[in-house]
């Protein structure tokens, strides 16, 4: 991330495109995680929504001067990562525990940086928002996601999304509006 006054449209994609976010827990650590980097590291998302095998998200640095957008990301991606992994590897209630974890083994073995497992995608690609009409597009793209999915009829019937918030209604995550 390059100009460190953008707004960036990011995806993360869990390895192999798992099907992780379909239980509520991991779904709130995700959560969590957004609220923490908002309140501590200077994050300010415009725009996110949680899929089943990813997350979009649209951000800034509150202050440039002080916020490495690339460095809260990373920091991100590695506590959700540590923290869903292990509610997965302590959970009873997981069915699919020995399977997801041989796949977060089986993906960190082609990862030098990685000792145990690999959740997220190594890679992300940031795309800077230098236009209304871009930013328009991603926004649009990013909150009708679950309506295109079948999960609403309505993007603001999401919860994990902040459609809510651009409807008015009271999100999961602190947002600032974009205009």
């Amino acid at each position: 991330m390059q100009n460190p006054e953008g707004m960036y449209f990011v995806t993360f994609s869990v390895v192999f495109w798992l099907d992780v976010f379909i239980r509520a827990r991991y779904k709130e650590m995700v959560v969590k995680s957004l609220w923490f980097c908002c309140q501590h590291k200077g994050l300010q998302v415009h725009a996110w929504c949680l899929m089943s095998s990813h997350l979009h998200i649209i951000i800034s640095a509150r202050d440039p001067a002080t916020t490495n957008l690339s460095d809260v990301l990373r920091d991100f991606k590695k506590y959700t990562a540590q923290q869903i992994i292990r509610e997965i590897e302590s959970s009873s209630l997981e069915s699919r525990k020995e399977w997801l974890l041989d796949k977060f083994v089986f993906a960190a073995k082609s990862n030098s940086r990685n000792t145990n497992y690999q959740f997220w995608q190594q890679n992300y690609h940031a795309s800077e928002l230098c236009s209304n009409t871009f930013i328009d597009q991603k926004l649009q793209y990013i909150h009708e996601n679950p309506v295109k999915e079948g999960w609403v009829e309505e993007p603001e019937h999401y919860l994990y999304s902040s459609a809510r918030d651009y409807a008015g209604l009271k999100g999961l995550v602190p947002i600032v509006l974009i205009d």
